[in-house]
C-alpha cells in the first residue's frame, strides 16, 4: 500500500470476503474468563515435515520516506530480531521511486535512505535485499539498469525484484491509490508489460528471480471482471505469465473487530495459500511446482502496536512458513502516527502506527524504540533459521497455538498463549524424539520490553504467562528422521540462500559435514554445506581468530573440484577466478578478539561438495 509517516491510505485494503475466508475465520479465539491457571497438551511429532524454514522468508519493509531507516541501530536491531530479508523502497513507493536519481514522483524521500545505504544495512545486519522494480512511473530498461548497477556494477547478488507494488489498486476497477502511467491499466497490459521486464532484467542477470502482482483471494479486487477484460486479475495475469515468473506475490491485512478476532485471522493462510497454489498451477505447467508464493505486505491491520500484534506476528509467521511461503515482509519498520495513543482491547497502549519500531512520533517512545510487534517478530527469528525442519504440532486447547522446528541441537516448540487472564499449564509429548535434561525457555510477555531467555527441568511440562510467546528449546536424540506430510505442500521457494529466491527444491538437505582448515596461520575456517537443491547449495564458512592476541583482518581460500560456481555471498567479499576461490572480511567483522570467530555465506551453482584443503591467513 502507499504509506507515510503521517499515516498509511487504506483504500483498498484486502478486506477478506470470499466464502471460503469468511468461514475460516470463524474459530476466531475467545478470550476465556479469569480463573486460577488453565491447562492444555501439546503433541509435536518429529516424523512428519511441514517443509523448511525459507532462507529469506523472515523479513520487514523499509521506505525511502523513513530518515530512521538506516541510523546506526537499525542493523543490530534487525540482527537482533533474525531478519533475513528488509524490502525496498515501501510499498507505493515503489511505483514512484526511481533509483538512479533517489526521487519519488510526487513524494518525499528522505535524506540517507539511498540504495547503497539501504544495502550497507541490510547486509550488516545479516540480511538481503528485496526490491520493488518500479511499474507505475518507470520502464523496463530502468529496472533492467538497476539489476546491472547493483549485481553487475557493484557485486550485491540481489536477486528477489517484484514487478510493481499493487498495481491492481492503478483505478482499473474503480479505486486508484497505485500511481500507473501506463495508458492502459487492465490486467491483460500489465502481464503483457511484466514479460517485458522479465526479459531485460534477466538479459543483464539470468540468477534473479522475478515476482509478478497478484491480489489476495478473496480480497479486494479478487473475482471483479473489469471493463473489457474477459476473466479477473489473477486469471487474466497468469495466463499471459504463465510460467515466465519466479514466484508471485500477494499482500494480506486481515483487519479485525476485536483482539480476539485479530487472533483468529491465522486461521485464513491456509485457504489463501491453497488457492494461489492452484491458480499456479493452472497455468505453469511443469514449472508450477518450481514457482513460489511471497506476502511482501501483512500486518493485522488491527491494534498494531499492543501485546496483540505481537502474538499475531509470530501465530502468523510460523503458519504461513508451514504453508509454504517463501518470503514475508511486515509493513513496516517506522510509520509513525497522525493520532494520539489509545488503549487496546487487551490494555496495553495502541499508537495507531504501523512500524515495528517507533518514530518518536508525539505519544510514542523515544524514536528505535521496540514496539510490541518487534518482539512477537523477534521471536520468530528465536525459534528457528533458515534451513530448519517445520514438523507438526498440535494443541489441544483453541487458545494456545503450537508450532515447531527441528534444528541441528534438538526440537524447539514455540507456545502462543492467547489467553488474556491466564496462565496456562502444558503437558508436552514427543513421538520421534526424546528430550533429554533441562530445556532453554526464551520468552515474551505482554508489557514487557525485553525477550528473557532462562532454564527448565524439563521439556514435557511448563507454565505460560497470559498472553507470552515461548520458545522451549529441547536437546535430546529420536530415532525418527523426518519425512514429507501429505499436507500441506512446502513452498518451493524455500530457496536456501540468504537472497530471496523460489529454488525448485521444497525441502533444501543438509548434507556433507563441515570442513575445517588448521589454524595454524593465526585464523581456522570451517566451511559447512548447511542447504542443497539440485543445481545448487547454501554454505557457511566460520572464521576463527587462533592467536592469543586480536587480529584485524582474514582471508579464505578453497578450489572447486566440480566445477562450482559462486551465485551470491554476504558478510564478505567473495571472487572466484576458475576454480579458486577468495573470500575476504568485510569492514564490520574483519577485527576478532583471541578465540572469537564471524561467519560468512554464499550460495553457488553446482554440486554441495565440501573442497579441500580451506586456507586462513591473517590480513
Amino acid at each position: 500500500m502507499h504509506a507515510s509517516l503521517t499515516g498509511r491510505r487504506r483504500v483498498g485494503l484486502a478486506l477478506l470476503t470470499s466464502a471460503a475466508l469468511a468461514a475460516a475465520s470463524v474459530t476466531a479465539v475467545t478470550v476465556a474468563p479469569a480463573s486460577a491457571a488453565a491447562s492444555a497438551t501439546v503433541t509435536v511429532n518429529t516424523g512428519t515435515s511441514l517443509g523448511t524454514i525459507p532462507a529469506a522468508g523472515h523479513g520487514v519493509n523499509v521506505a525511502v520516506y523513513d530518515g530512521n531507516m538506516n541510523s546506526s541501530p537499525i542493523s543490530g536491531l534487525l540482527r537482533d530480531a533474525g531478519f533475513t530479508a528488509v524490502r525496498y523502497p515501501g510499498g507505493s513507493y515503489g511505483d514512484i521511486y526511481h533509483w538512479k536519481t533517489h526521487t519519488a514522483e510526487g513524494g518525499y524521500v528522505a535524506p540517507g535512505t539511498d540504495f547503497d545505504t539501504y544495502v550497507s544495512t541490510v547486509r550488516s545486519a545479516g540480511a538481503q535485499p528485496v526490491i520493488i522494480a518500479n511499474y507505475g512511473t518507470g520502464t523496463a530498461q530502468e529496472a533492467a539498469d538497476w539489476v546491472r548497477y547493483a549485481n553487475v556494477t557493484k557485486g550485491y547478488g540481489v536477486k528477489y525484484w517484484e514487478i510493481g507494488n499493487e498495481v491492481y489498486g492503478n483505478g482499473h476497477y474503480g479505486s486508484g491509490w497505485e500511481q500507473d502511467n501506463h495508458a492502459d491499466k487492465s490486467p491483460k497490459a500489465y502481464a503483457n508489460n511484466v514479460l517485458q521486464y522479465i526479459s531485460a532484467m534477466k538479459a543483464v542477470d539470468s540468477s534473479i528471480k522475478v515476482g509478478v502482482v497478484l491480489t489476495t483471494p478473496g480480497g479486494w479486487p479478487d473475482g471483479i471482471v473489469g471493463s473489457g477484460d474477459s476473466a479477473d486479475w489473477n486469471n487474466t495475469v497468469m495466463s499471459i505469465v504463465k510460467d515466465k515468473a519466479d514466484f508471485v506475490i500477494v499482500h494480506w491485512y486481515p483487519g479485525a473487530t476485536s483482539a480476539a478476532d485479530s487472533l483468529g485471522k491465522v486461521s485464513q493462510i491456509s485457504t489463501i495459500t491453497s488457492t494461489v497454489r492452484s491458480l499456479i498451477s493452472k497455468y505453469a505447467g511443469s514449472r508450477a511446482s518450481s514457482i513460489g508464493i511471497s506476502v511482501t505486505e501483512l500486518n493485522p491491520s488491527y491494534q498494531l502496536t499492543t501485546a496483540t500484534a505481537a502474538l499475531f506476528a509470530t501465530d502468523s509467521y510460523l503458519t504461513w512458513f508451514e504453508n509454504g511461503a517463501m518470503n514475508l515482509d511486515w509493513w513496516n519498520l517506522h510509520n509513525g502516527t497522525s493520532q494520539g495513543p489509545a488503549t487496546g482491547d487487551d490494555g496495553t497502549p495502541d499508537y495507531h502506527d504501523e512500524g515495528i519500531l517507533s518514530s518518536g512520533a508525539s505519544g510514542e517512545p523515544a524514536v528505535n524504540t521496540p514496539l510490541p510487534p518487534y518482539y512477537g517478530l523477534a521471536m520468530v527469528g528465536k525459534a528457528g533459521s533458515p534451513g530448519d525442519t517445520l514438523i507438526r504440532a498440535s494443541s489441544s486447547s483453541s487458545l494456545l497455538a503450537a508450532h515447531a522446528l527441528r534444528t541441528s541441537g534438538g526440537v524447539n516448540v514455540v507456545l502462543v498463549n492467547k489467553d488474556l487472564n491466564n496462565s496456562t499449564t502444558v503437558s508436552l509429548s514427543y513421538s520421534g524424539f526424546s528430550p533429554g535434561g533441562a530445556a532453554t525457555v526464551v520468552q515474551w510477555r505482554k508489557g514487557a520490553t525485553s525477550i528473557s531467555t532462562s532454564s527448565a527441568p524439563s521439556a514435557t511440562s511448563i507454565t505460560l504467562p497470559p498472553y507470552s510467546i515461548t520458545v522451549l528449546k529441547a536437546s535430546g536424540g529420536g530415532t525418527a528422521s523426518p519425512s514429507p506430510s501429505a499436507s500441506p505442500s512446502p513452498s518451493p521457494s524455500a530457496s536456501p540462500s540468504r537472497t530471496p529466491s523460489s529454488s525448485p527444491s521444497p525441502s533444501p538437505s543438509r548434507t556433507p559435514s563441515p570442513s575445517p582448515t588448521p589454524g595454524g596461520s593465526g585464523c581456522s575456517a570451517t566451511y559447512k554445506v548447511v542447504n542443497s537443491w539440485p543445481g545448487g547449495f547454501q554454505a557457511d564458512v566460520t572464521v576463527t581468530n587462533t592467536r592469543t592476541t586480536a587480529i584485524s583482518g582474514w582471508t579464505v581460500g578453497w578450489s572447486y573440484r566440480n566445477g562450482q560456481t559462486i551465485s551470491s555471498s554476504w558478510n564478505a567479499t567473495v571472487s572466484q577466478s576458475g576454480a579458486a576461490v577468495t573470500a575476504k572480511n568485510v569492514s564490520y567483522n574483519g577485527s576478532l578478539a583471541a578465540g572469537a570467530s564471524t561467519s560468512f555465506g554464499f550460495t553457488a551453482n553446482g554440486a554441495g561438495d565440501v573442497p579441500a584443503p580451506i586456507s586462513c591467513t591473517i590480513g
